[in-house]
């Protein structure tokens, strides 16, 4: 998640064109997600927080709420809560979305969700020991949980807008996957998968990817109405039924890459959990 999304994510409501970064991302998302609920065989699913993606607000699980699975989201604005609330509707697609202000407690049963699943999002939580010891508390089969990659060549543009003073309750610190592993561990959950993931043929960086590739071949000023609208909400709507065939044209990086090119150009890290002693 890039630092300026805190400030204008309410557009993307408005206009929910994602360009192609986002759109490719959001696939890539999909078919992990969808890897992870066939292996685990997941009937319902907890994002917590729902914000952190560069694009349209609460909607990475719509996707499994299509299938069936049954979804529920937090989130700490209570005006975003009710565009997703109203968005979801606009799709007759259901979620249960509540306000949780810090995410040091989940007001769930134990074990009430056999999915668990953060994007990008662990540093608006403002205790990750106390959020990570209730994420394992409420989950039964899996947590899955990506971070952006710190060691890419985008990150430190993705935050250069970031200080403490300007962003009190934003914790980078949080997102350091050697951190996450040692306090799921601490809770008795083992890691069974990790890698990179979101690796495009494209940096990452604070612009649309349609505009980085005109000003690149062409070598010129391209504005950024003259680019064509690009949304995953156009698939979810069944009105561009090959949006992901589209979208994996642009994976040969991500299919072929070596490891050692992906850990400085991938956009994101994910790590998979499941409880220790699980079958």
């Amino acid at each position: 998640m890039a630092v300026p999304i805190i400030n204008d994510w309410a557009k993307y409501f408005d206009n929910p064109d994602e360009g192609l970064g986002s759109s490719y991302e959001r696939i890539v998302l999909n078919k992990l997600l969808d890897f992870v609920c066939k292996t685990y065989k997941i009937q319902s699913a907890l994002e917590t927080p729902c914000f952190g993606f560069t694009g349209v607000s609460g909607i990475n699980l719509l996707n499994l709420a299509r299938q069936g699975i049954k979804v529920s989201l937090e989130d700490h604005n209570l005006e975003r809560i009710e565009k997703i609330r109203e968005l979801w509707q606009e799709l007759r697609l259901h979620t249960d979305i509540k306000c949780n202000l810090d995410y040091v407690k989940l007001d769930y049963p134990d074990q009430h969700f056999d999915l668990g699943f953060n994007f990008s999002a662990l540093w608006f939580t403002q205790n990750i020991r106390s959020f990570l010891s209730e994420f394992c508390r409420v989950c039964k089969k899996a947590i899955l949980i990506c971070v952006p990659n710190r060691n890419g060549i985008g990150y430190k543009m993705q935050i250069k807008d970031y200080s403490p003073e300007k962003y009190p309750f934003l914790h980078p610190e949080y997102l350091d996957p050697a951190t996450i592993k040692f306090l799921m561990k601490q809770n008795k959950w083992q890691l069974q998968d990790e890698n990179y993931i979101d690796c495009p043929p494209w940096p990452d960086i604070g612009m649309k990817k349609e505009l980085f590739f005109n000003r690149l071949l062409k070598k010129q000023e391209i504005q950024e109405n003259n680019t064509e609208p690009v949304t995953i909400l156009t698939y979810y709507q069944d009105e561009d039924s090959e949006f992901a065939e589209k979208m994996f044209k642009y994976s040969f990086v991500e299919r072929t890459a070596p490891k050692q090119f992906k850990k400085y150009w991938a956009h994101h890290y994910y790590l998979l959990f499941t409880p220790e002693n699980s079958e």
